[in-house]
């Protein structure tokens, strides 16, 4: 089913892969309505030989969650920034909102293994649209990033966006990723509330506040 009006998938910059097909190596699948088709991770699953396991239970808590502070220090440790700079505590804090679904402010296994899925593949979104390998991406990069990601934003929106992470009209990779993180948070949010996927919702204040001083 589309979702007109707006998207949210991965994205797909492979000419030669097929909408709903994942890239190798980048995440799960994008659904036809532009929504990733993320995996599932039981309760039963499987850590035997998984390195991301030894790095999350590294610093994971008692309760065998992580705040964003510890979360921060996995993702640097585990090296999937590469040669872009650390992610700031403030991305690690909405990472964790992205997925937070009981609002404990804290991300379990299965939460961290769905989140590593989606820094992956915004990963390689972001190789692909930074064409000069300058490490960061300008707005021109951008708006084919967010194109490609399934979203279908105004150009309003889209200066809007540019005006709040970008640095002299660049945007690292940090910042990238924070983009993402809220783009796919606020438009799960609005998605959930659209029954009838026409791009129109109501909200009462407080399930707005609550929907969005989250993030």
């Amino acid at each position: 089913m589309a979702y007109p009006r707006y998207g949210g998938g991965l994205g797909n910059f492979s000419n030669q892969m097929q909408m709903g097909q994942p890239m190798p190596g980048t995440g799960p699948a994008v659904l036809p309505g532009g929504y990733p088709a993320y995996p599932a991770y039981p309760d039963s699953y499987s850590s035997a030989g998984d390195p991301m396991w030894t790095y999350f239970t590294a610093v994971a808590d008692q309760d065998g969650e992580v705040d964003a502070e510890e979360l921060q220090k996995c993702l640097t440790q585990s090296g999937i920034s590469g040669t872009f700079s650390p992610f700031s505590l403030e991305t690690c804090r909405i990472m964790i909102a992205m997925l937070d679904r009981d609002y404990t402010g804290k991300m379990g296994f299965n939460e961290f293994k769905e989140l590593w899925a989606a820094l992956n593949a915004w990963k390689q979104n972001f190789i692909t649209v930074d064409k000069d390998g300058s490490g960061t991406v300008e707005r021109h990069e951008l708006n084919q990033a967010i194109a490609a990601m399934g979203y279908r934003l105004s150009p309003q929106t889209l200066t809007t966006i540019v005006k709040r992470y970008s640095k002299n009209g660049r945007i690292f990779f940090d910042d990238y990723v924070a983009c993402c993180v809220k783009l796919r948070a606020l438009t799960d949010f609005f998605r959930r509330r659209d029954h009838l996927r026409q791009g129109v919702v109501s909200f009462i204040y407080d399930d707005f506040l609550q929907g969005t001083m989250t993030i």
